[in-house]
């Protein structure tokens, strides 16, 4: 359903979800590898090794290589997530290599694709170059587990943290302390080489240290934090690993290391970056435009109820903001899991969905309010959805076919909710990942 973010619309009255499809596309648009990456690359200087992980690895590994000049040395590998591997641009040899694994939760490929990306910067001097290429989903596919740990143990731990309702940062915090690559590991293997890291934030902030849990950058938090974090969210860790972070044996390479004398780190793609992109794009279309923010998190659901009373009162009373306008925001919201009974099946969706359901709760079918949550990687979850639409006709709709919203949101079923309305928001991969995108628009 999405539209040509190069065309704009004359009356977004007449097409509400083309609309609200179009803004997604500029905003995704804004975030691309290709778009975005050259103004960051350096002159070649000796040998270059190229390493990387997130959902838009592939895209930026294409993008260093169609801008990189083909006489100049370069090799390396990064690691994406399954079916997120775009076409090789025509005309562009392969020099990168890019393997496949397992996100949200890590498997044995990720596992052996950071075994050899440890490897890969092994015997450069201080006069070659590690270019390091990093996005949102670095920290399930690059995964190398800490002394003590097993891959059932991280894959287990990491399941529990998406369950638990953490935030990014606490999540990412854990990961990094249970890694022998994450928290400026990788950087450490770089040594002496220089390490030019770019990157792709989907994090609240823009945090170096947060994005793919900061393989080559320095990290400010602590074993003690990783420890209260388990403790908060009640997740079991073998014991030994438990006493190595009591003791301080696994603590990340921290902002005064040596290891990061000869480093630099560049931010390509913000969220901000592609909200404010749709927003110019809204006012092309002669609809005001109104960025809440880009760092919201919360749990899904009452984000939405939030955001909708806010469109409720654009709606009814004109305040804040006039109408036409429409609303954007974007962050981090996360989703906790309900506990089901025995043999119930699992929920399907993701935060987007389940921010759609809270907000389409709230919003009580208010008359002339659309919107769009969508996962700017065009994948809400596990799922095949980037998000959904909520329309005037969502509760009524939902009436109609005998389904109880309620009921989905009580055991977390954003997909069902919305695939039985026919409003899931379906892209497919994007190849790029600024994290979440919402937008309101109130006519």
């Amino acid at each position: 359903m999405m539209t040509d973010e190069n065309t704009p619309f004359s009356d977004p009255r007449h097409a509400p979800l083309d609309f609200l499809s179009h803004l997604y596309a500029v905003a995704v648009r804004r975030a691309m590898p290709l778009h975005t990456i050259g103004a960051f690359l350096p002159s070649p200087s000796g040998r270059t090794v190229v390493v990387g992980a997130g959902k838009a690895a592939g895209a930026m590994a294409h993008a260093v290589e169609a801008l990189w000049p083909q006489d100049a040395p370069l090799s390396g590998l990064v690691v994406t997530r399954y079916g997120h591997t775009p076409q090789r641009p025509a005309g562009i040899p392969a020099r990168i290599e890019i393997v496949e694994a397992a996100h949200p939760v890590p498997d044995a490929a990720g596992l052996a694709a950071a075994e050899r990306m440890m490897e890969l910067p092994r015997n450069l001097t201080a006069d070659d170059l590690v270019l390091c290429l990093i996005s949102g989903g670095g920290s399930s596919l690059l995964t190398l587990p800490a002394d003590g740990l097993t891959l059932a143990d991280k894959q287990r731990i990491n399941q529990a943290l998406l369950d638990s309702g953490a935030s990014i940062g606490e999540m990412n915090c854990v990961r990094k302390h249970l890694s022998r690559i994450k928290g400026g590991r990788l950087a450490a293997a770089c040594a002496p080489a220089r390490v030019l890291t770019l990157l792709i934030s989907d994090v609240p902030g823009d945090d170096a240290s947060v994005i793919a849990s900061g393989p080559t950058v320095p990290d400010a938090s602590t074993c003690a934090d990783a420890l209260a974090i388990l403790k908060r969210y009640n997740i079991a860790v073998p014991e030994q690993v438990l006493e190595h972070l009591r003791t301080g044996e696994l603590e990340t390479r921290k902002p005064a290391d040596p290891v990061f004398a000869n480093s630099q780190v560049h931010l390509i793609a913000t969220p901000q970056q592609s909200l404010e992109a749709a927003a110019q794009a809204a006012r092309d279309a002669g609809i005001a435009a109104y960025i809440l923010s880009d760092e919201i998190e919360g749990e899904s659901r009452e984000v939405g109820k939030v955001h909708a009373a806010l469109a409720r009162a654009v709606a009814q009373k004109g305040q804040p903001f006039q109408k036409p306008c429409v609303i954007l925001s974007g962050g981090e919201t996360t989703v906790t899991i309900r506990p089901r009974a025995p043999g119930a099946p699992r929920g399907r969706g993701g935060r987007a969905g389940e921010f759609c359901m809270g907000l389409a709760q709230a919003q009580q079918g208010q008359a002339g309010v659309y919107a769009l949550a969508a996962d700017t990687d065009g994948i809400d979850g596990v799922e095949d959805n980037a998000g959904a639409f909520v329309t005037p006709d969502t509760l009524a709709l939902s009436t109609q076919k005998g389904i109880k919203l309620s009921d989905h949101l009580d055991r977390n079923d954003a997909y069902g909710f919305f695939e039985a309305l026919n409003a899931l928001f379906v892209t497919g991969p994007t190849h790029t990942n600024v994290n979440d995108f919402r937008a309101i628009l109130v006519l």
